[in-house]
């Protein structure tokens, strides 16, 4: 039953899809399946990917450890074990710390972003997929030093402050690059044009007048 009620929301959603893109009301559109294509991700295949993702996580982040001697991550169960100034403590990588909700979001926004043809999307996903894996070991490393150095009571500063506070600045320069960045060089308004290719076009429009 879940499964026929998944499909009749996927085909409606399609159909949806279809309608707003023969009215031509592109940014309706693009909502519209960006929300969808987040949403299949995360009912979909978040089950199939969270495990695979944490134990990805959990391996990066473990070479700092097993270099510096300062936690041992047990990738195969998605498991980092941090011995700290004031005792041991484990920290497992569950969903959240996963990257899978940040990963959803990012090709969600992709996959409809008319920027990049087809093949560029499927470049810039893998790209900002292992990004996002590289930062978010980035992210769990430092939680897991500052266990090791300043103690348990600080999982939660780590954890919820600091990691955070590095990993979503990292998604911003992301962003920046394959959103905004290539959003603004496209862009041209009256005489003035952000590309070289544009500002050339418009001098030899103005040369010819």
């Amino acid at each position: 039953m879940t499964y026929i009620i998944y499909a009749a929301a996927i085909a409606l959603w399609v159909w949806l899809l279809r309608v707003l893109r023969k009215a031509g009301l592109r940014f309706w559109r693009y909502l519209l399946g960006a929300c969808g294509i987040f949403l299949i991700l995360l009912v979909v295949v978040r089950p199939w990917l969270v495990l695979p993702l944490a134990r990805i996580v959990a391996a990066i982040a473990g070479i700092f450890g097993k270099v510096t001697g300062y936690y041992q991550a047990y990738f195969r169960y998605g498991v980092i074990f941090i011995e700290s100034v004031n005792g041991a403590i484990t920290v497992n990588i569950d969903m959240e710390c996963s990257g899978i909700i940040e990963i959803s979001a990012f090709l969600s926004l992709l996959v409809f972003y008319q920027i990049y043809n087809v093949p560029e999307r499927i470049y810039v996903g893998i790209i900002g997929t292992l990004y996002t894996l590289l930062t978010n070991a980035l992210r769990v490393g430092v939680i897991c030093t500052m266990i090791h150095f300043l103690g348990t009571d600080y999982y939660y500063i780590a954890h919820t402050v600091v990691g955070r506070i590095i990993f979503y600045v990292l998604q911003v320069i992301l962003y920046f690059f394959v959103f905004t960045k290539p959003h603004v060089l496209k862009m041209k308004t009256g005489d003035f044009a952000y590309t070289k290719k544009d500002t050339d076009a418009i001098e030899s429009e103005a040369l010819k007048e």
